[in-house]
Parts: structure tokens; C-alpha cells; sequence
């Protein structure tokens, strides 16, 4: 089925109040939903099909995280918490209330090449990060949710392994997300393969590459028409859950082919910048731009690619 003749089915169940075909798959919070709170966020992906969610919890209040957790257990959903270390002590237990399965969070998490001025910044903000990450698993391990931190176009690689091989046990691991590492010129399988073993939680996403005068331009698509292999990584997948990660925005700049990328990013090889650079040009790809169009436009796109790439998660393998 192509995702015209889907989009045109999609419509004629929604028109006639049929329920969607169930995906195991979940989405993330970071899509342009019209939830208010983490309920209605519930209410808004079981309406698309999704098989769970990963959100902020926007109550810590008992009664309401009680009413979550039945919501979700009554319709056979997952849920995976947002959160920071900072605020772990409190998110830990309230992430616990609800069954959740892992607390998502990003630590330093900036986009390196554009948050940090210097090599020694970004260091100092990563050792920061590492104290906090030491503080805070033996609250997940006393509240008994892991924490999955996210590649975040922040760590390359190498760097998340090595804070894997100091850190990671029963509460502690990855949020795998399957396109970030492309802005930081690693393989996206390699990332898959090497992160897999590790993750608590997992950002399922497709990526399209654009080249531009300094690099390349990168933006989430949907399923199978970006560089990500999605069936080859969620057939790697097994530890965690699946959740997909759409945004609908206009492409992000990664200007690999300017001296403050190198800088703060000395380590990069020269066969990963190739590879990507590479991969930008024979795609083709022209990515979508929303610029000027309203909030209600954007999310109407965004539901459609939800929706769409739902039902291709149903031919994914687990």
C-alpha cells in the first residue's frame, strides 16, 4: 500500500469512527499533538493506533498518576516518562506510580556543534553531567525505573559506549535514538548495533539528509524514505520498547564543513564526514520546509506521517 492509498483508507476508518489498527509501536511527546496533559496525551495516541507513549507527566499528583497508570493498563499501553536529572528524586518515584517502563532524559544534551564555543566547554559541561548521572541511579534503582539517557547529537559514539561501560546496569542505559548520531557522522547502524545492548528506551525515527554550502541538512521523514535501515535497527532493538519520535519542523543545519564544527568535534573521521556528505548528495532529497504555515497546518502534516508510519511499524520485525 502506498502512502496515498493508506492516507486515503486512514480517512474513510477515521469518518466512519472505526478504530485504528493497533501498532505496538509508541509516540513521543515531542510531536506536535494537542494534548494538554499526559492523559489526554494517552487518549490522543491510542486514538492514532500508537501501543504507548513516552511524555512529561504534567501532575505528580497521586489520584491523577493512579488514573494514568489504569488508563494505560486498561488499553494495554506503555508508558516511558520525560524527565531530567535534576529532578530526579521526584521524578523517579511518580515515574514508578504510573508502571513506567524507563525515564528518558538528555544530559548535558545540547546539540554540541551549536551549544559549545569550545572543546574544553563541552568537557566540562559532559563531567558535570557524569556527577549527575552518578547521583541519580541509586534513586532509579530505589524507585526500580531505569534511566535511559538519549543520544542526544551531543555524545558520539565512542563516548556514549565508554559512559555505558562506567555506568550502565540494571538502571541505567540508553535512550537509542536511531537518526541523532547521523549530525555527529556516525553510521546510524553502527550506532543501533553498538547502543542496542544497552537500551531502556528507543527513538524510532527515519532521516532525511539534504546537502547545503556548509554540510548538510537533516530532518526527521517518514518511514522509508530517509537513510535510516528502521527494520534492520528495530529487528536489534529487543531490550526496549518502540517508540517513534516525530517532529515536524524545517531541517536542522549541520555545518560538518566549517572549523567550529571540527573544533568541538576534533575526533571525527574523515570516512564518516564522506559517507554523509555523500549520502546527501545521490538522495536527492529537497526537505519539506513548514516555515509559514500556521501551528494547525503543521500538526495536521505531522498526525498524517503518525498515522502513516504507524502502519509501517506493524511490518517491522518484534
Amino acid at each position: 500500500m502506498t502512502r496515498r492509498s493508506f492516507l486515503a483508507a486512514s480517512a474513510a476508518l477515521t469518518a466512519a469512527g472505526a478504530t485504528p489498527p493497533r501498532s505496538q509501536m509508541g509516540v513521543a511527546e515531542t510531536a506536535l499533538h494537542p494534548a494538554k496533559d499526559t492523559i489526554a496525551f494517552l487518549d490522543w495516541a491510542w486514538s492514532l493506533g500508537a501501543g504507548g507513549i513516552q511524555a512529561h507527566l504534567t501532575s505528580f499528583d497521586a489520584d491523577y498518576l493512579k488514573r494514568l497508570r489504569e488508563t494505560a493498563e486498561q488499553r494495554g499501553m506503555y508508558i516511558e516518562v520525560m524527565g531530567d536529572l535534576q529532578h530526579i528524586d521526584h521524578i523517579a518515584p511518580a515515574a514508578s506510580a504510573t508502571g513506567a517502563r524507563a525515564i528518558r532524559v538528555v544530559a548535558p544534551g545540547a546539540r554540541r556543534y551549536e551549544a559549545f564555543a569550545t572543546l574544553d566547554e563541552w568537557r566540562t559541561a559532559e563531567a558535570a553531567a557524569r556527577k549527575q548521572i552518578a547521583a541519580a541511579i541509586p534513586i532509579a534503582a530505589q524507585s526500580r525505573v531505569p534511566i535511559a539517557i538519549e543520544n542526544h547529537r551531543d555524545r558520539t559514539l565512542e563516548e556514549l559506549v565508554a559512559l555505558m561501560r562506567e555506568f550502565a546496569g540494571d538502571w541505567f542505559g540508553v535512550n537509542l535514538d536511531t537518526g541523532n548520531n547521523i549530525a555527529l557522522l556516525d553510521d546510524p547502524m553502527e550506532v543501533v548495533e553498538q547502543l542496542a545492548p544497552y537500551a531502556f528506551a528507543a527513538h524510532i525515527k527515519d532521516m532525511g539528509v539534504e546537502e547545503y554550502k556548509d554540510g548538510f541538512l537533516i530532518d526527521e521523514v517518514a518511514f522509508g524514505s530517509g537513510v535510516v535501515d528502521l527494520p534492520r535497527a528495530c529487528k536489534l532493538i529487543t531490550r526496549a520498547r518502540l517508540t517513534m519520535e516525530m517532529l515536524t519542523r524545517d531541517p536542522t543545519p549541520v555545518a560538518c564543513l566549517t572549523d567550529h564544527y571540527w573544533q568541538v568535534l576534533p575526533d571525527r573521521k574523515a570516512s564518516g564526514l564522506a559517507r554523509t556528505i555523500r549520502a546527501a548528495r545521490t538522495s536527492g532529497a529537497k526537505l519539506p520546509r513548514v516555515t509559514g504555515l500556521d501551528k494547525a497546518a503543521q500538526a495536521a502534516i505531522e498526525e498524517e506521517t503518525i498515522r502513516y508510519n504507524l502502519f509501517k511499524s506493524r511490518q517491522f520485525p518484534g
